[in-house]
């Protein structure tokens, strides 16, 4: 499917128009057994909470929020760029929620995503992505395939969505500076 995935970066205001698949996405993923900060049963008013805030980020300016699609249209996956940190922090940006539906997996969604929101966060000028994933998951190989380095495990540092522990793997990528810089350079040049 990466060539059929189309990847796009949602505004505020199309975070909102797109909160009831977004919602279903969430939901099927934590009911797929994603440790994804929610637990089962998950209610749909939280799901919709949670997308609702993510709009406000983006609004903010806080967060960046991409959706992949299949050739009919239905959204299959989303991952989260947050951009928001102090100021001794400018160079550095934190992915977040990369959900993938069940049924559209092993088709290159979650990597079409993954790089997206890196090329995202090179035009951001964004140069150290920081990202964390349950352990053992197989988010964990498409970090990994994708170059993105480990950096150590937390055991039990969350639960899955039934409420067993679970380890919380973190992940670090540099990017190279020149393709950041280049990135900057040809976007404030246009």
């Amino acid at each position: 499917m990466s060539g059929a995935a189309r990847v796009k970066i949602l505004s505020a205001d199309e975070v909102k128009a797109y909160i009831e698949p977004l919602v279903d996405i969430l939901i099927d993923c934590v009911e797929g057994g994603a440790a994804v900060s929610f637990m089962l049963p998950i209610a749909r008013h939280k799901a919709i909470d949670f997308w609702e805030r993510a709009a406000q980020n983006v609004a903010c300016g806080e967060r960046v929020l991409l959706i992949a699609d299949d050739l009919d249209g239905r959204v299959v996956g989303t991952v989260q760029l947050v951009t928001s940190f102090p100021e001794n922090q400018p160079h550095r940006a934190d992915v977040s929620k990369m959900l993938v539906r069940r049924d559209a997996r092993r088709q290159g969604v979650a990597a079409s995503l993954l790089a997206a929101v890196e090329e995202v966060a090179r035009e951001a000028a964004k140069s150290v992505l920081v990202l964390d994933t349950e352990t053992g998951s197989d988010a964990e190989r498409l970090y990994e395939r994708a170059g993105w380095q480990r950096v150590g495990e937390i055991p039990n540092c969350g639960f899955t969505p039934d409420g067993r522990p679970c380890g919380t793997t973190f992940f670090h990528k540099l990017l190279s500076p020149s393709d950041v810089a280049t990135t900057t350079r040809l976007t404030s040049a246009s």
